[in-house]
């Protein structure tokens, strides 16, 4: 399966991409990961998109989530199923608060909780945002994907094997 994973910060993105592989030998990538250079830089959109290329070309399955429409948008053709997580920013805020310590993304536990006050205004803006982090760009991407696409309103914990499971569209 070739899965694209997109949502709001905190809307589960990571841990559906987890229950997705579990068992599986397939790469899991955070278009974090590829998104930005140093720091709070965004690389140019040509460089984050052939790095995820880069993943989708080397592996016959793979996960890819995040919040990047515009990254996710160039990733559309190369998938097979689309996953739209979409809570509410309620959810999301409560996800962000309860988070565990993210290492791979923070040198510590207290840098990640240093900013989880603009994590959580952030998260706040996503049905107003304009942007390509916004919800009126990841609900364009989701009614233009003509392939297999689902979206969660609600977390629940079989999410995965209703995926895994389908074969058509909900």
């Amino acid at each position: 399966m070739k899965i694209l994973l997109m949502g709001n910060a905190g809307a589960g993105k990571t841990t559906l991409g987890r229950a997705l592989r579990q068992g599986r030998d397939w790469p899991l990538l955070s278009l974090d990961q590829v998104a930005f250079a140093e720091g709070a830089e965004r690389r140019p959109l040509s460089e984050s998109v052939a790095a995820a290329l880069s993943l989708v070309q080397g592996h016959e399955d793979w996960i890819i989530e995040g919040c990047y429409a515009d990254i996710l948008e160039a990733l559309l053709p190369h998938g097979d199923t689309l996953i739209f997580l979409n809570p509410g920013v309620a959810t999301c805020v409560a996800h962000c608060r309860q988070r565990p310590w993210e290492p791979d993304k923070y040198a510590t536990a207290e840098a990640q909780d240093a900013n989880l006050e603009m994590l959580l205004d952030w998260v706040g803006q996503y049905a107003s945002r304009a942007d390509e982090y916004g919800l009126a760009a990841h609900r364009r991407l989701y009614a233009a994907y003509a392939g297999r696409k689902f979206e969660f309103t609600r977390p629940t914990p079989d999410m995965a094997a209703r995926v895994l499971g389908a074969t058509a569209a909900t």
